[in-house]
């Protein structure tokens, strides 16, 4: 193999490590991103604490006094 075509090799390998690794962090930044965007609002009706709450939940129990309550709905 000549010095020409071990640099053309070369080149491409190192293009081809620094785009998987562009691929993988910007995949798993993405999942981070979702997952912290969803969250869910709540009120509770016996404190007036607003809290949120990751995931898809329905009802929550408020963390200051522990009074179950509904989704807060805009």
């Amino acid at each position: 193999m000549d010095l020409v075509t071990a640099t053309v090799f070369y080149c491409f390998l190192v293009a081809g490590i620094f785009l998987g690794l562009w691929v993988y962090y910007d995949r798993r930044d993405h999942a981070r991103f979702e997952a912290e965007r969803r969250h869910v609002p709540f009120h509770c009706q016996r404190c007036g604490h607003l809290y949120a709450v990751q995931g898809d939940a329905a009802q929550s129990v408020c963390p200051k006094c522990g009074q179950e309550n509904q989704r807060l709905k805009f």
